[in-house]
């Protein structure tokens, strides 16, 4: 696994390809993201992620959400002894395949 430092403070995993977990804390965040945006998409399928570990874990997920259309999700995932949901942080829309993930 390659990490690259990210502002001196952090640390982001490299690229995976989605997997079962980002998929789920993708689709799990799907609802947020539409009532914040006010649309429902007709597909949402996490293609690619990156990880970031804080106190927690801040996912970076890019999503296909249908046609050319793509959208980048933040979705932090508190400790587990916390017993909090996860949580859209942080989004970008009108992204496209070839979008790096960034952190924002």
């Amino acid at each position: 696994m390659l990490c690259f430092p990210h502002r001196r403070v952090f640390h982001f995993c490299g690229v995976k390809s989605a997997f079962t977990h980002s998929t789920m804390v993708g689709v799990s965040v799907r609802s947020q993201l539409e009532e914040k945006e006010n649309k429902k998409f007709p597909v949402f399928k996490a293609v690619s992620f990156k990880s970031q570990v804080v106190a927690g874990t801040n996912y970076f997920i890019k999503v296909h959400v249908g046609d050319e259309d793509f959208v980048h999700l933040r979705v932090f995932q508190p400790l587990p002894q916390e017993n909090k949901p996860l949580t859209l942080s942080n989004y970008q829309t009108n992204k496209a395949k070839h979008d790096e993930l960034t952190y924002f």
